[in-house]
């Protein structure tokens, strides 16, 4: 009869005391001692802390409470900067700083190109160019407006809390420091928008920001960054100390600056030259709102019309509308592109001229009215839309021959693909758009189509005289 036998992996090791060699040079186990082996194999006296049924012994309790406390203790002193201040919901916060998740699609669409306006990116590397002209400007600023330092710099530090509340993160800079990023920041925009506007005649006529055809352009484009901004606020109380225009010239100098990239007539601007903005993003966008029944469109996110009974959908791709007998037609004459009207099974849109600027508006005023809490979603409405209509490149190929896309961005596949990548993981209210009635009416529209195209098919005396219709040959 074989005996019991085991074989050890480890060569190096000696077997213990109580295993024995038998005849064949194998070692054999007797039986293992009789006593008993330890308590804590036994499963005495032991604690086990994930039963729920079982609290743990206090030691332990007073464990965890003196680590909370000590962790409470550190965070509170920590130096950290704050990413989303606890003010950031409040009217008063409007310039936020865009989260990578929001910005994954477009990384590069948020940040500045050539300056930077506020502290978010201040210091940046490759922004230093323009920033090293600043300082000139400011003495130009000086100059042209006939004041001292002293009297801007004591008239923006009246505003200096109302500053750090304008922003969604913590700053960093002393008031000092702020104070003066303010002053310098907004005097070189101020005096960017009083020589284009010909408020002022330049003293230099070969100024290199203004002459270098890519320059301005590029300036442009980075003063309507959510990110770059300042308070519309303190703007206005630098332009006021310097005693150059009259109330209201502000915005107006803004508009003839920007126009230089829109390409709007002057009775365009009118209309907006009273607008209350947060900053010139802000700004731009209002000036997109449609005139023409503005006050019905006043619905803040929040502050929605009661929702019908009747649930409310997206809408189906441009081409698929048109073979469901809507007609998409431009809409001439209109003051702004957001505009969109429904005539009976008639869709009538303003021209989109897509440039890399107008995206770039696009862009900045979706992640605007994405976190600014006051805000309307008229130009989240707009996107929204454009991109239902817009899912291929064949929609985009099927409105450009109607002529409501201008197309100066890219390939068709490229509008479209823009469209829904600026429509990926916002947060839309169609009941709170000022485009509701449009979606319930087109959708009423095609469901009728529908109705009326299934009845005609299921008729029997129908199918008959389509299936059996006579051919005819000439």
């Amino acid at each position: 009869m074989a005996e019991k036998t085991e074989i050890f992996s480890s060569p190096s090791s000696p077997p213990p005391s109580f295993y024995m060699v038998d005849k064949t040079g194998k070692l054999s186990s007797p039986s293992l001692p009789s006593s008993p082996p330890p308590s804590y194999y036994m499963g005495e006296k032991t604690e086990k802390y994930s039963s729920p049924s079982s609290p743990p012994p206090s030691f332990y309790r007073k464990d965890i409470i003196s680590y909370i406390n000590e962790q409470v203790e550190l965070d509170s002193r920590s130096e950290k900067r704050v990413l989303l201040l606890e003010s950031a919901g409040k009217e008063s916060c409007c310039i936020f700083r865009v989260p990578k998740s929001f910005a994954k699609m477009n990384p590069e669409a948020y940040k500045p190109k050539v300056v930077s306006i506020g502290p978010y990116h201040h210091g940046r590397i490759h922004l230093e160019m323009i920033q090293q002209h600043k300082l000139r400007f400011l003495h130009l600023f000086l100059r042209t407006a006939s004041v001292d330092r002293d009297v801007l710099f004591n008239a923006v530090v009246d505003w200096e809390d109302e500053i750090r509340k304008s922003y969604s993160e913590g700053l960093g800079e002393s008031p000092e420091q702020l104070v003066y990023m303010m002053i310098l920041d907004g005097c070189f925009i101020l005096m960017l928008l009083l020589i284009v506007s010909r408020k002022i005649e330049l003293y230099e006529s070969e100024d290199p920001i203004l002459t270098i055809p890519w320059i301005l352009p590029s300036i442009q484009s980075d003063l309507l960054l959510l990110e770059n901004q300042v308070p519309f606020f303190v703007l206005q109380t630098l332009f006021d100390k310097s005693e150059i225009g009259v109330p209201g010239d502000l915005n107006r100098m803004a508009f003839s600056f920007f126009n230089l990239s829109m390409d709007k007539p002057e009775r365009y601007w009118v209309k907006h030259r009273n607008f209350n903005a947060k900053h010139l993003l802000d700004l731009i966008r209002m000036s997109f709102l449609p005139m023409d029944g503005y006050e019905d469109f006043q619905l803040t996110k929040g502050k929605s019309r009661k929702k019908s009974s009747s649930g409310l959908t997206l809408l189906l791709s441009a081409t698929r509308l048109s073979l469901q007998g809507i007609d998409f037609s431009l809409r001439s004459g209109a003051d702004s592109m957001l505009d969109i009207r429904l005539k009976k099974n008639r869709l009538q849109i303003p021209v989109l001229r897509l440039d890399g600027f107008i995206i770039s508006i696009l862009l900045n005023c979706v992640a605007f009215e994405q976190f600014y809490a006051k805000s309307t979603n008229h130009i989240t409405s707009y996107v929204v839309f454009m991109g239902c209509l817009l899912n291929g490149k064949e929609d985009a190929t099927f409105l450009s021959r109607r002529r409501i896309i201008e197309n100066y961005f890219g390939s068709e596949k490229e509008v479209s693909q823009f469209f829904k990548t600026i429509c990926k993981d916002v947060v839309f209210d169609i009941h709170a758009s000022y485009l509701r009635n449009v979606f319930v009416e087109i959708n009423e529209n095609t469901s009728k189509w529908y109705s009326l195209c299934r009845s005609f098919l299921l008729s029997p005396r129908n199918f008959v005289a389509l299936r059996f219709r006579p051919i005819y040959r000439f």
